[in-house]
């Protein structure tokens, strides 16, 4: 029998609206002020690559400790600006078997709630704290 996945889940309200929220996960100016950077943890961004369309890629380089991370996916689903699916790995770690990140926007009377659900293989489950933090730390700054 295959171990069940592992599922890491963070919530956040914003007083923005559901398309400027939604738009802040395909702009790289933007995902360079929120989810990577110095603004929110020890690091420089690199390079920040992206094509959003259902099909398309990332590439989001960053420093961090002297050691270049790439953090890589694929577009799955884009339903502006209430879903957006992609793939999640780091180049030469995880790529062989990429998570799966779905990020829900709902409206709400003065913004949006966004939840985000990181499901990963089970044998990856002793990263579900670490994970959850990461998107705590990159979430907040957003």
């Amino acid at each position: 029998m295959t171990p069940a996945p592992v599922e890491v889940r963070a919530t956040r309200y914003f007083e923005a609206a559901p398309e400027r929220v939604f738009d802040a996960w395909l702009v790289p100016r933007t995902l360079g002020q929120w989810m990577f950077g110095p603004r929110v943890r020890q690091e420089n961004v690199v390079r920040l690559d992206v094509d959003p369309r259902v099909g398309g890629s990332f590439s989001l380089k960053v420093e961090r400790n002297g050691e270049i991370i790439d953090h890589v996916g694929q577009y799955l689903e884009i339903e502006r600006p209430h879903r957006l699916v992609f793939t999640w790995a780091v180049k030469g770690e995880s790529d062989d078997a990429p998570s799966q990140v779905r990020i829900d926007i709902a409206a709400s009377s003065s913004g949006c709630v966004l939840t985000l659900v990181h499901t990963m293989e089970a044998k990856w489950a002793e990263y579900a704290q670490r994970t959850q933090a990461g998107w705590n730390t990159m979430l907040d700054p957003l």
